[in-house]
């Protein structure tokens, strides 16, 4: 089976051919820098990572462009707030949203956009839009007309004539049609602003997207991506502008992912459960938050609480354990009875995966794949005490291949002595634990029973008015540390 997506333009699965057989161009919109990003807009980006992986994973060669919005009203409005300029606040958020990325293992884009600099293709884009009878002038500021694209509404459904005055549209008098949006807007009082041919001003923000998708992914490209609230007004703006200004498909495939509410809310300042992902990185991993994100399909809604966060720190701590579990086998030369078996179910395992990723990037289906491999690896943990190299390797590169490059799971495991020492640790404080409830019990007979088995073999035990201490004997830490 290939690829198949769930288009928005059309809203039906289909077949995914690129343009061209071994390369896929994305355009994915790209953070408005005013502020940290929220899980929200990271949902969006770790999907379009993990989309960027799987591509690649099939062979493809992917070229990745993600904008940064880096003149907006959101951003002069915060300026104005903190009394920063505009290119402080950009830049200092800039630089915070690429440091959310690496934490969250995002592979940065292959091409990082800012509006700023492209002022030039967008006031060309505009002057031909104008040219064109698709836009117009009224006092410095330049709107595209609606009307005059016939396809307007056809991602959205939004027609005009479904639109309701005043509801979704902001009334201007100057405006030919109440949806008519901004290309252009004439300088206002401590704003930045570039000279055009129709004064000082800046470009909208929808014009500012399809300008540099088209400068770096060509007139028509392959996948646009972005959260489910952009699809309008702002993408179906985009298609407006692009297809009025080539008279081509602007990108052939859409995909949206869904909303994510905290605790079954939408996510809001006013509520008080706003939540950056540094934020959320105070709670858990990078790692539990990442597969947190990718633990629902991306079409359908995911909540963030406590109990999902902690479902996922638990399922990544039993990936990690079975990964333990095989490393930690000793390896020999020859094939015994059940390599086989564990063969067959790890690669049977990796064929589900890969259906589920084929059928619209299905990640909880394909997490559910990884578990199978985690319970084939465990069984066999449970009845053996070593492996055959080869099948070691194979079962650890396969677990390794789809959670790190496709999924986007860092392994994070303790190996050889740094994993035996934690053990030992791990084992000693249950064990004083059971001995400090005996002596409460003033079971002195056990207690002291357990302190001489333990020194026997190397472990000196101390009762200290602090609590009870213990070490190694010197001649028993290299021992233990290789055993």
């Amino acid at each position: 089976m290939g690829l198949r997506v769930f288009n928005t333009l059309g809203m039906r699965k289909e077949e995914f051919v690129p343009l061209h057989s071994n390369e896929v161009k994305i355009y994915v919109c790209g953070p408005t820098v005013y502020d940290f990003i929220h899980i929200g807009n990271a949902r969006a980006f770790v999907f379009a990572d993990v989309v960027h992986r799987y591509l690649e994973y099939k062979g493809f060669k992917v070229i990745l462009v993600s904008n940064i919005t880096d003149v907006d009203d959101k951003i002069i409005w915060r300026s104005q707030e903190t009394g920063l300029s505009v290119q402080q606040i950009s830049e200092m958020y800039s630089n915070a949203y690429f440091e959310d990325l690496d934490a969250l293992s995002i592979r940065r884009p292959d091409i990082s956009p800012r509006a700023t600099q492209h002022i030039p293709e967008m006031i060309e884009a505009i002057l031909r839009l104008v040219g064109k009878g698709f836009a117009y002038q009224v006092d410095g500021d330049v709107y595209f007309d609606i009307s005059k694209f016939e396809d307007y509404g056809k991602l959205s459904g939004n027609k005009m004539e479904a639109l309701e005055m005043g509801a979704r549209i902001e009334v201007n008098p100057k405006k030919r049609n109440p949806a008519d949006f901004a290309l252009w807007k004439s300088r206002k009082e401590g704003e930045p602003a570039w000279y055009s041919p129709w004064g000082w001003g800046r470009p909208g923000w929808h014009i500012e997207c399809s300008t540099m998708a088209m400068k770096y992914l060509g007139e028509t490209f392959d996948i646009h991506m972005g959260g489910k609230d952009l699809i309008f007004p702002h993408h179906e703006n985009e298609i407006a502008q692009a297809e009025s200004l080539t008279g081509k498909p602007f990108a052939r495939y859409w995909l949206h992912n869904e909303w994510l509410t905290v605790n079954g809310q939408k996510m809001s300042k006013s509520l008080g459960n706003f939540i950056t992902v540094r934020d959320a990185l105070k709670m858990c991993s990078p790692q539990v938050l990442r597969l947190f994100l990718i633990s629902a399909h991306y079409r359908s809604p995911l909540d963030f609480n406590k109990e999902s966060i902690e479902q996922a720190k638990d399922n990544l701590e039993k990936i990690f354990g079975a990964i333990e579990r095989l490393l930690s086998l000793e390896e020999r030369a020859e094939m015994g009875g059940s390599e086989g078996t564990l063969l067959a179910q790890v690669r049977e395992s990796k064929e589900r995966f890969e259906d589920a990723m084929d059928d619209d990037f299905n990640t909880p289906l394909a997490i559910a794949a990884i578990f199978d491999m985690v319970k084939a690896i465990n069984t066999y943990a449970n009845k053996n005490e070593s492996i055959e190299a080869a099948t070691k390797r194979e079962v650890y590169e396969t677990t390794k291949v789809l959670l790190e490059d496709v999924l986007g799971i860092k392994i994070e495991v303790k190996k050889g002595a740094e994993y035996r020492s934690d053990l030992t640790n791990s084992l000693m404080e249950i064990i004083l634990e059971v001995r400090q409830e005996m002596r409460r019990r003033k079971e002195w007979r056990i207690s002291d029973e357990i302190r001489d088995r333990l020194q026997r073999l190397g472990f000196i035990i101390e009762d200290t008015p602090r609590g009870t201490k213990w070490r190694l004997k010197e001649t028993w830490k290299d021992v233990l540390m290789h055993f």
